[in-house]
């Protein structure tokens, strides 16, 4: 075997030297082959079985969610985001998993002793264990937030002081997109305080301002008018239908009316957006004024001439000379 490896380290391009590295004289395998063989064994089942399990938990997945669904079909998106966190989880831990043991097999199949290996291993964690805290800190807090189901892949959350749609959970860390685009990843630690946008069902909270002229009867029954239009054009978006709760506030400039409703997942803003818009386009025809700023700009003009007692008064005040 030795020979066969200065051969072909001296000429590697020689097909004699690759027979001699993997055969010896006898033609049989040389004790390296065996082994980078069995490597190769231990790769190629490693992979095969890595995608074998996604596979089947993909499809574990659709014939839950299909279940789910049946029973369900108004919680389609809650269900979905569900099971792809779990899934997603599952295919993070089982990735480690194989890892390790495939690791081992193949340390086993170049003749390491892994049990030696294991306790020299042992004995370095427990020093990389103290200086590893945070991470153990992001794994046992990720594991409460799935359990919890605090947020799921999909919901829009704010953790840590960043906001956006959950793209990636997993033990150690969550995943965000935000409306830029932007993806930020939040180490699981951080998260002290979770908000979810849309745990099933979200609400629509809007404040509509109007000018302290205006009749606020009148402007709240238009505004009720235009609610009820909007509800009646998207029943397959809206629960509860928007409408006044009460004058929210007397401001500076205007008197701030506020509209609550409940609505779908991820329709919120949509449906927000387009109240505003129908109620300015009411406010308009029927002549409501939404307050806005007004300034009053002075401007300095030269003093105004004195007349002629100030001045006579003047000339006596000044000094002779």
């Amino acid at each position: 075997m030795r020979d066969g490896l200065l051969a072909f380290l001296f000429d590697p391009t020689s097909a004699e030297s690759w027979k001699r590295l993997f055969t010896n004289e006898e033609g049989q395998l040389t004790t390296l082959a065996e082994r980078l063989i069995a490597v190769a064994a231990i790769i190629v089942g490693v992979v095969v079985l890595d995608i074998v399990i996604r596979w089947l938990i993909r499809r574990l997945k659709s014939r839950l969610a299909a279940r789910m669904i049946a029973a369900r079909p108004q919680d389609e998106v809650a269900i979905r985001g569900r099971l792809d966190t779990i899934a997603a989880t599952a295919n993070w831990l089982i990735g480690i998993m194989l890892a390790f043991f495939g690791v081992g097999l193949v340390l086993g199949a170049l003749g390491l002793d892994v049990t030696t290996l294991l306790a020299g291993v042992g004995v370095v964690g427990i020093a990389l264990g103290l200086g590893a805290q945070m991470l153990v800190r992001d794994v046992i807090n990720g594991l409460f937030i799935l359990l919890e189901n605090q947020y799921q892949v999909g919901d829009v959350v704010q953790v840590a002081g960043v906001s956006g749609q959950v793209i990636e959970i997993n033990p150690r860390r969550t995943v965000l997109r935000d409306l830029d685009g932007n993806v930020h990843s939040v180490p699981n630690s951080a998260i002290t305080v979770a908000t979810n946008m849309t745990p099933g069902t979200s609400r629509i909270n809007l404040n509509v301002s109007v000018a302290y002229e205006e009749d606020i009867d009148r402007a709240i029954r238009i505004i009720n008018e235009v609610c009820a239009e909007l509800a009646q054009e998207r029943k397959e978006d809206i629960i509860e239908p928007p409408r006044v709760l009460r004058v929210d506030a007397l401001g500076d400039s205007g008197v701030d009316i506020k509209i609550l409703g409940d609505v779908r997942s991820f329709t919120q803003w949509e449906l927000m957006g387009e109240l505003r818009r129908r109620i300015k386009k009411r406010f308009d025809e029927e002549g409501i004024e939404i307050p806005y700023p007004h300034r009053a700009i002075v401007h300095k003009h030269e003093a105004p001439p004195r007349s002629e007692g100030g001045e006579a008064a003047a000339a006596a005040e000044a000094p002779d000379g």
